[in-house]
């Protein structure tokens, strides 16, 4: 199962210079429910919401989607590993990785985010090669 980080989605929907390789799209994937709102508060404020609207809601209703549930919220508190200052939002995104591996899933994380990456090696969570065609 690959855990979708908001950068790859905006990266998708905004045919940013990095754009995930064609395989992520055939793959399981879940994010945290922050990843809607993130998506959507970036299109409204580079006003894109009418244009990428229709891609969005598609990319969107592909993933499955991880609530903020007390654990999740419970483990974002908690200190992260590694030299990187964790910031909120990645914090509650990292929290989310580590429940569901803890729940048993077999997770990587696709993000494009480098401190994210970091944190996330420094908890040996899997990650996913963006690199991969």
């Amino acid at each position: 199962m690959i855990y979708l980080d908001t950068s790859v989605a905006l990266a998708q929907l905004l045919a940013e210079d990095c754009r995930p390789p064609a395989s992520l799209w055939s793959q399981a994937l879940v994010a945290s429910r922050l990843m809607e709102y993130e998506v959507w508060t970036r299109l409204h404020a580079r006003r894109l919401a009418d244009s990428h609207g229709e891609a969005a809601r598609g990319l969107i209703g592909r993933v499955a989607f991880l609530e903020l549930s007390p654990p999740v919220l419970a483990r974002a508190r908690e200190p992260f590993p590694g030299s990187v200052a964790v910031r909120t939002l990645d914090a509650l995104h990292l929290a989310s990785c580590d429940y569901l591996r803890n729940q048993g899933q077999s997770i990587a994380l696709a993000s494009y985010d480098r401190r994210m990456i970091a944190i996330a090696r420094a908890m040996n969570i899997s990650l996913f090669d963006l690199e991969d065609s």
